[in-house]
C-alpha cells in the first residue's frame, strides 16, 4: 500500500466516525489535527521515558501508526503532496553541510 492508498484508508475511517461532520464533537481542522500529531508524538516518547531499551515493540508500533494517520491527515487537508514533500526535504537535506 502506497501512501496515497493509506491517506484514502484514514479519510475513510475518519468518515465512519463523523469526525468530518460540521458537528462533530472531534473538529477535523488543521489546528486540532497538529495538537493531536504532537499528543501522539509524545506518546511515543513515553516508551523510552525510563529506559534506553524497549520494552514493548507492539504498543510503540501502535503509537507510531497514531502519528502516521494524523501526518497523512494534516498533509491530506492542508493540499501537500506528502511524498514530494519528503522527496524535496532529502534533497534539501544532502545540500546542507551538517556540522560534525
Amino acid at each position: 500500500m502506497n501512501l496515497a492508498e493509506l491517506t484514502e484508508a484514514m479519510h475513510q475511517f475518519v468518515s465512519a466516525q463523523g469526525w468530518y461532520q460540521s458537528d462533530s464533537p472531534r473538529p477535523q481542522t488543521l489546528r486540532n489535527l497538529a495538537i493531536s500529531l504532537s499528543l501522539e508524538a509524545n506518546e511515543v516518547l513515553e516508551h523510552f521515558q525510563w529506559t534506553e531499551r524497549l520494552d514493548d515493540p507492539r504498543a510503540l508500533a501502535d503509537e507510531l501508526a497514531d502519528v502516521a494517520l494524523y501526518l497523512l491527515q494534516i498533509a491530506s487537508i492542508a493540499g501537500i503532496d506528502l511524498e514530494q514533500a519528503v522527496l524535496d526535504k532529502l534533497d534539501k537535506n544532502y545540500q546542507r553541510k551538517w556540522e560534525t
